[in-house]
Order: structure tokens, then C-alpha cells, then sequence
């Protein structure tokens, strides 16, 4: 004999997975900016995502979209010029993202202090407040470039507690690291 706890408890569980094969029908699209300082990698690692191939590119001016599937999860992913003439206007780009990506060119230590600087400012914007942070450490395969924790570190990620985030080093040029960092998002989609 099943009493009323048991059945709430199998019509939670069929609520559960019910969602959960619906998902895989719904065309929902989530909204990534692609975010760093000038040089970062971040068309690269964009095309990187979307052909699996390295594009020659010519420093952006203004923003790249592109939507790119992964895992049945559809994004629009913006991709936004980080000359520090055009790193005012990021803000505008903000309303309705669900996903940061800063690209940290790990091998510029002299800027690491302007990308923090540019990092706590997003955090500080309330039209981010929702959205979940991935870091990626490109240029991994530069001799004598940063790892992720001397990035985390400098950056001091440990004190962020209002938004999720994961750092991941990567290399724009192969695509090393770049699906963890999908795989890192998709999971944050699926909680």
C-alpha cells in the first residue's frame, strides 16, 4: 500500500524527468557575451566554438553574433571589441545575458590589473546580476604564460559570491579547454 507521501514523491519524480525530455524540445536560446581586453582571443575562440577552425581575424570593432548549438542548448553569443575606446559601451550589451565569457590573454601580466578592473565593474551592473561568469585562461600554450590559478589569484575570483563562475584554461588556436568551458555553461543550464 503506497501512502500520499509516496505518491507526491512519484509525481515529483515524473514532474522531474518530464522537464527534463521537454527541454530537449524547446528552442529557449541563451544570451552570452563574449567579453575581454583588445587581443584577448575572443574572436578566435568564438569561430573556434562555431567551425572548429581557426579564423585569421582583424581586431573587432563594435560586435561578432553568432549562434551556436551545444548539446541541444542554443546561444547567441556576442562577441565585443576590447579596445578600451570601445570597453565603455559593453554596458549596452548587457540587458537579457545569461552568460559572461572573459577572455584573459594569459600571457599579459602588465593588464591583468585593467581585465580585474573591468571584471568587478561588470559584477557591479545590475543588469548582470543573474548571469554566471566563465573565465577562460587562453594562451595556455605560451611558454611562461599564467595558469588559471595565478589568474584566479590576481583576480582575487575566490571573493565573487554573487554569481556563479569557473575559470578554464584553453588555447584559442587548437581549442583546448574551450568545450570544458561549454560543458561548464550547459551545466549551469541545466540546474
Amino acid at each position: 500500500m503506497l501512502s500520499n507521501e509516496g505518491a507526491a514523491l512519484t509525481i515529483n519524480e515524473m514532474g522531474y524527468v518530464f522537464s527534463k525530455i521537454w527541454s530537449f524540445f524547446t528552442n529557449e536560446e541563451y544570451k552570452v557575451i563574449i567579453v575581454g581586453l583588445d587581443n584577448a582571443g575572443k574572436t578566435t575562440i568564438l569561430y573556434q566554438i562555431l567551425m572548429n577552425e581557426v579564423v585569421h581575424t582583424s581586431p573587432t570593432i563594435g560586435s561578432n553574433v553568432e549562434e551556436v548549438t551545444y548539446k541541444n542548448i542554443h546561444f547567441l553569443m556576442w562577441d565585443i571589441g576590447g579596445q578600451e575606446s570601445l570597453r565603455s559601451a559593453w554596458a549596452t550589451y548587457y540587458a537579457g545575458t545569461h552568460f559572461v565569457i572573459l577572455v584573459i590573454d594569459s600571457t599579459d601580466r602588465e593588464r591583468l590589473h585593467v581585465s580585474k578592473a573591468e571584471l568587478y565593474n561588470m559584477l557591479a551592473n545590475e543588469d548582470l546580476k543573474p548571469a554566471a561568469m566563465l573565465l577562460y585562461a587562453n594562451k595556455q600554450d605560451v611558454k611562461g604564460s599564467m595558469t588559471p590559478a595565478e589568474i584566479s589569484q590576481h583576480l582575487n575570483l575566490t571573493s565573487i559570491k554573487d554569481h556563479k563562475w569557473n575559470i578554464q584554461a584553453c588555447c584559442a588556436l587548437t581549442g583546448e579547454g574551450l568545450y570544458q568551458g561549454l560543458e561548464w555553461i550547459a551545466s549551469q543550464v541545466r540546474r
